[in-house]
């Protein structure tokens, strides 16, 4: 039987990608063809990869991983280009589509809520647009990045020098100098995301820009 735990984490992924897609559906043609936060990928890319994600499966991500020479990378830009559509609302539409699908690659439950804030972000941040987190889902996604080596896209090394401690939330991971900001804010940071260095303070915000 699914855990009490499982079906919360789920209800958090579904909300928002549902809350992305009403989003999405503001934007004009131009908005689409924003960069994103996501280096190398536009606004439209990032929500073709959020469907993908959402398609994948165990399996299906095993397979996909060996015809792209274990290349992580590889493997991400295949999925983009499957699921984006010849318009934004044909992407709009497939991602609307998997909102409430709960498959998932081999790894953790709360890669789920990863990949839809900090791709989110990714997206809000490029076009204006500002949404108010579940505070569980942000501290969720942080720990888990802070769990997983940047090998595999997280932060692990990094909370080996630097003290994480969020301002909105009893949250405090690492050790080392200090770096505190939302919660929000320090998810973006250690996935990679600079924009969102300026919103943290402390002495070891210099080592997380040189380690993140």
């Amino acid at each position: 039987m699914e855990s009490d735990t499982k079906r919360g984490i789920w209800r958090m992924v579904h909300a928002e990608r549902a809350a992305l897609a009403d989003d999405l559906a503001r934007l004009d043609a131009g908005q689409w063809d924003a960069p994103s936060l996501c280096e190398g990928w536009t606004v439209h890319d990032v929500a073709a990869h959020l469907v993908d994600t959402a398609r994948t499966t165990r399996i299906g991500f095993v397979a996909g991983l060996v015809r792209a020479g274990f290349d992580f990378d590889r493997q991400n830009a295949r999925g983009v280009e499957r699921e984006r559509g010849a318009s934004p609302q044909e992407t709009l539409e497939r991602l609307r589509r998997v909102v409430s699908r709960t498959t998932t690659p081999p790894a953790p439950l709360d890669t789920r809520l990863v990949e839809e804030v900090v791709h989110g972000e990714d997206i809000r941040r490029a076009v204006g647009l500002v949404r108010s987190y579940p505070q569980e889902a942000v501290v969720r996604a942080l720990r888990l990045q802070t769990r997983t080596p940047a090998a595999f896209g997280g932060a692990k090394e990094t909370v080996e020098s630097v003290r994480l401690t969020a301002t909105d939330a009893d949250l405090s991971i690492g050790e080392g100098p200090q770096v505190t900001g939302p919660a929000l804010s320090l998810l973006l940071a250690v996935s990679g995301r600079r924009q969102a260095v300026e919103e943290l303070s402390g002495p070891g915000v210099s080592a997380l820009t040189a380690t993140g």
